[in-house]
């Protein structure tokens, strides 16, 4: 009995030992990342960014929508969004001034800095020994998702199912816009600090973009100006007669009662049919994933029809 056990036992040492062994798995190796950034500059970095100071609102807004928000040490005074954000380290950015104490204070291993900033403040703080990417604004959509995909490989995340959803959602919005054919005329407004002549978005901006996407008009490509951010006289206004006015500068205060009482205005078709909206300009004016968001909005304020 003894050596019919002996013998089992050494049956079973052999068949373990033949019996193939299970690799032992290791952490990926971090590759070195290396990107030009907006500035034509080489930006290196040893693995992806775990500390980041983001210099711009658009910026914290993309570094959020891509799974980043929890390597983000320090943002500018004026990021707002996500509501997380606001938790964060601010490190200035009011009139353009940023704190470079604080910036290196927070030892980050990455600064996004954004065409809100200035060349020579890059190279203040490059020359402070930290690593700055220079995120060129976007002129289209398309342009937006790669800019995700940049910030993407600096920080170690995968954008492919966000900007899949981004494409979708803007292909709905073209889709049911396909057959329009009316385009109203918009004025969109964003300062009337003097509303005699206000300011608006002109050509190359992401304003004069999404109201075109949305199935309007500009009215400022209409009256033939050509500046990117233009006043706009009340006589130009009156001569194209908007259609629809959209008031991006109602987070400063200004109320559809109130351009209803300028003088002038009365006998605009949009002041006569009641067609002014408030509107949130930080849709439009920051270049990142929620310009899918003003997209939508505007193109069901332009074309309410299309989307019952």
């Amino acid at each position: 009995m003894l050596r019919k056990t002996l013998l089992i036992t050494l049956l079973l040492a052999l068949l373990t030992a033949c019996a193939p062994q299970a690799t032992p798995t290791t952490a990926p190796v971090a590759t070195d990342i290396t990107l030009t950034d907006g500035l034509g500059r080489e930006v290196k970095l040893n693995a992806p960014a775990q500390h980041i100071v983001s210099l711009a609102p658009s910026n914290t807004e993309i570094l959020f929508a891509i799974g980043a928000g929890s390597q983000v040490v320090g943002r500018d005074e004026f990021s707002d969004y996500p509501e997380e954000a606001k938790s964060i380290a601010s490190v200035g950015g009011s009139m353009g001034q940023y704190s470079a104490e604080a910036i290196v204070a927070l030892k980050p291993d990455l600064v996004l800095a954004a065409e809100i900033n200035t060349p020579e403040l890059v190279k203040q703080l490059e020359d402070l020994g930290l690593t700055v990417y220079y995120l060129k604004n976007p002129l289209t959509l398309e342009e937006m998702h790669t800019n995700l995909g940049i910030v993407g490989q600096l920080t170690g995340h995968d954008v492919t199912e966000l900007v899949d959803s981004l494409k979708a959602r803007v292909k709905a919005v073209d889709d049911k816009l396909a057959t329009i054919t009316d385009k109203p005329v918009v004025f969109y407004e964003i300062d009337a600090t003097d509303a005699s002549k206000p300011y608006s978005y002109g050509p190359g901006t992401f304003g004069d973009l999404l109201i075109q996407r949305a199935g309007g008009a500009n009215l400022v490509t209409l009256a033939g100006i050509t500046d990117s951010y233009p006043q706009v006289s009340l006589e130009q206004i009156v001569a194209t007669n908007p259609g629809i006015i959209i008031l991006g500068d109602s987070m400063w205060g200004v109320t559809v009662d109130s351009v209803l009482a300028r003088p002038g205005w009365e006998g605009l078709d949009a002041v006569k049919n009641n067609q002014i909206f408030a509107f949130d300009d930080n849709l439009v004016s920051r270049p990142g994933p929620r310009l899918v968001d003003g997209l939508e909005q505007l193109a069901k304020l332009l074309h309410p029809d299309a989307f019952k």
